[in-house]
């Protein structure tokens, strides 16, 4: 291993022995190291440092678990990934008497408190007391999008309770309308009709779609005092593809300018891992997000993002840094100057894995390059060895400080690790695959 750079973004990458190297390496430095609770949760970071505490991200966040587990499935460790999702489907369940409440018209969906919590204690599977902006339909998609898939796959053979938590969860998104609500998203920010969103949904109702066919769970969804039916499902698909399709590529499309974002690599998600636009609005997508959110460190979320703006340290408390600015981020956008966005590191893996599926799919040597290109951006955000996050660490953006990019206190980021270590496996493959006969 010695003769690896200290920058391991100038390794070779030339065969598929330099990834596993490299892989090899990283995985001695601990980049890979996914602390997991003993139900099978992660933590959205497991950083150690003194403010961490402060930042929230020792919570679970459906989202975050739902993409880590998803990456575990995918290179062959389905186990982890069924832990992760009865917890998931555990949790869900135990928000039965408010969820009900939601559905009979008893509570207010306009309420986030009072939607299906995507944010929780993962060691109890409590609800948190504080205000968040839970309305975030992204995160029920996606839950069961993969609830479904391992189903499908049958590592999870799911109960009456799963099943009736799963059509529950649809019957709320037909309740809040998800093909025209107005959602917090990836980003729980500004609420807004979001095609990141309702992508997801659709993806989750898609693979659904397909568990219901089965007879063995379609017989026990179609008996529940609310049904799950395939004219049901149909309807919802076709509801959420029909509001894509006056969207896309666009994120959102609404008057209010703070409705109204053309560019959000949150839509990157729609490709990889949900697989639910077409090549030309992938080609859109991805084109918008390399031309305009793309900088030397990382890919901004958005343009005019001000979450961990320029010496965000500095003028926000560790108290207030994370907290919940769904209602409101005028006070926090003022504090941003026009081009200083945080870089994020979740993009260029998932940038590279796009790619590399374009590469294997159809051969072209410029697609191995760009894949090539993305996974070496990766490697380069990782920490240097001498970081007081620790080495080889995967932070989840970084920001100017005092004039200076460095990364911001999320870190690592095991979201960011999931990415890379889908990056890594993808380009293995792609190199075995161009290796000559």
């Amino acid at each position: 291993m010695s003769h690896l750079p200290a920058d391991l973004a100038q390794a070779p990458l030339e065969t598929a022995d330099d990834v596993r190297r490299i892989m090899r390496f990283l995985d001695l430095q601990g980049t890979f190291y996914f602390p997991t609770l003993p139900n099978g949760l992660f933590s959205a970071a497991a950083a150690t440092h003194d403010d961490f505490q402060h930042t929230g991200y020792d919570s679970i966040w459906v989202r975050d678990n739902v993409h880590i587990a998803y990456a575990q499935m995918v290179l062959g460790n389905e186990l982890a990934a069924v832990r992760t999702v009865t917890a998931l489907l555990a949790f869900q369940s135990r928000q039965r008497a408010a969820v009900d409440a939601l559905l009979d018209g008893r509570t207010d969906p306009a309420d986030p408190m009072r939607r299906p919590h995507i944010r929780f204690d993962g060691k109890t599977l409590d609800t948190l007391p504080e205000k968040w902006a839970h309305a975030q339909n992204d995160a029920l998609g996606y839950l069961i999008w993969l609830a479904s898939q391992l189903i499908q796959r049958g590592s999870l053979v799911p109960d009456a309770d799963q099943l009736r938590t799963l059509a529950d969860l649809v019957h709320v998104l037909r309740r809040v309308e998800y093909w025209q609500d107005e959602d917090s998203g990836h980003w729980e920010e500004t609420r807004k009709i979001e095609a990141s969103s309702i992508g997801a949904v659709v993806a989750g109702l898609h693979e659904f779609q397909v568990v219901c066919e089965d007879d063995r769970w379609g017989e026990i969804l179609r008996g529940l005092s609310r049904p799950i039916t395939s004219e049901l499902l149909e309807e919802l698909v076709t509801r959420g593809e029909l509001a894509l399709q006056e969207i896309l590529p666009w994120e959102c499309r609404q008057p209010d300018p703070l409705q109204n974002r053309q560019y959000d690599a949150a839509l990157l998600f729609l490709i990889d891992p949900l697989n639910i636009v077409d090549d030309d609005t992938a080609n859109e997508i991805v084109a918008g997000v390399r031309t305009h959110l793309m900088g030397e460190h990382g890919i901004r979320r958005y343009l005019g993002d001000s979450y961990w703006c320029a010496d965000y340290r500095t003028l926000l408390s560790a108290e207030t840094r994370t907290t919940d600015f769904s209602d409101d981020t005028s006070s926090r956008d003022a504090l941003l100057k026009p081009g200083e966005e945080a870089q994020w590191c979740i993009f260029d893996p998932i940038l590279s894995v796009i790619f590399g599926e374009r590469f294997q799919m159809g051969g072209a040597p410029a697609d191995i390059e760009q894949q090539r290109l993305h996974l070496r951006r990766s490697l380069s955000q990782l920490t240097p060895p001498d970081s007081p996050f620790g080495p080889y660490r995967c932070p989840e953006s970084y920001f100017l400080e005092r004039g200076r990019f460095t990364p911001n206190d999320i870190t690592p980021l095991l979201w960011t690790q999931a990415n890379l270590l889908r990056a890594l496996a993808m380009m293995e493959q792609s190199l075995m695959e161009d290796e000559p006969a």
